[in-house]
């Protein structure tokens, strides 16, 4: 069964929580107009004729009265809650541009719980992503094993992104974190990151300020792999340096638990899955995290990674809708008031 992890889901928010509190006073206008409303029976009015008090007094007719002010009530409600400056989640088009798909070629990948096999299954279904990525998407592919290489850098030529999938060769060794600061590096030159240090001391790179995670809407990695990270610089601690980037990481586990290699003199060797890992640099660079068991659900995984490329949810102030609908709600009530003078003024004239 594939497993869809989001951890980026809020359906609404608020830009400015503290002033939640000045939803307390939505109260008072209902309780002063309903004062004012009992204060207004007490006075006495005179009208020229019967048939006048019966057309002001028409059964059934009585709510009508009181819409405008129910509408002015719904309006100062709707402004309290725009001082707030509401969010929501709303699905808008994505603004990705470049992407950089990241592939474990280590020789673990060879297992066969996957038919034909874990690396057959994979091209089959990097090939498939590629070939229905959004036209003005750029794409790059990186992959890793015992080091990690560019295999083909930045394009939009989508037949030199798939024949960089047919060059794929496994090697000994999962350096997970090597591809993702390769991935990193080719999404931003503009910051010449000495790869070599990198790799041997993260932490005594220069890297700038710390953004939000997932705050670079034009930029993305799909990161696969198949197990566990054996040599390298730690993938935590380069997504983290994504995440502080504001580039999100999606990542796809793809294999069974019961994955074989072949080995020496006979012998085989189990091949795990790293779920946790790879669920955490999902998780730390606000992108998704996917497990995929068969090939099928592999395709699956990049079909919704697809969709994430061409329509995006995203967290949208509302104020400015709210303003739209308080001017609504004012000019209906103006047109309530206008709409029954203009009612009342032909029949008070023709009582005369």
């Amino acid at each position: 069964m594939m497993c869809i992890i989001n951890h980026e889901e809020r359906l609404m928010g608020w830009l400015a929580p503290e002033m939640l509190w000045a939803l307390l006073s939505i109260p008072i206008p209902f309780f002063l107009y309903l004062w004012a409303w009992r204060q207004r029976k007490k006075v006495v009015i005179h009208f020229s004729s019967l048939r006048l008090l019966k057309a002001a007094r028409q059964p059934g007719q009585a709510w009508r009265v009181h819409l405008p002010a129910f509408l002015l009530w719904l309006m100062f409600a709707v402004g309290l809650t725009a001082l707030a400056r509401p969010t929501a989640e709303i699905t808008l088009p994505s603004d990705y541009r470049k992407l950089v798909i990241a592939m474990d070629v280590s020789r673990s990948m060879l297992a066969r719980d996957v038919e034909p096999s874990r690396i057959e299954a994979a091209q089959a279904a990097v090939r498939a992503f590629i070939g229905k990525l959004p036209h003005d998407v750029r794409a790059g592919l990186v992959t890793f094993a015992g080091t990690a290489q560019v295999v083909q850098g930045i394009t939009e030529d989508r037949e030199a992104l798939l024949a960089a999938v047919d060059r794929f060769e496994l090697q000994r060794a999962t350096a997970t974190g090597s591809g993702l600061l390769f991935s990193i590096h080719l999404l931003r030159p503009d910051l010449a990151i000495d790869l070599e240090q990198a790799i041997y001391a993260p932490s005594a790179v220069p890297w700038p300020a710390p953004s939000t995670p997932g705050s670079d809407r034009s930029a993305a990695i799909v990161l696969l792999s198949d197990g566990r990270r054996t040599t390298g610089p730690d993938p935590i601690e380069i997504a983290q340096r994504a995440a502080d980037l504001g580039i999100k990481v999606h990542t796809v586990a793809f294999g069974t638990e019961h994955g074989v290699i072949p080995g020496y003199e006979g012998y085989s060797f189990f091949v795990k899955v790293d779920q946790e890992t790879l669920k955490a640099v999902a998780q730390i660079t606000g992108g998704q995290y996917f497990y995929a068991a068969t090939a099928e659900e592999l395709v699956s995984a990049y079909q919704a990674l697809q969709g994430k490329l061409t329509l995006e949810k995203k967290q949208t102030e509302l104020s400015f809708a709210a303003l739209t609908l308080m001017f609504a709600l004012g000019m209906a009530a103006i047109a309530l008031v206008w709409r029954r003078g203009q009612r009342m003024l032909p029949r008070a004239a023709n009582e005369r």
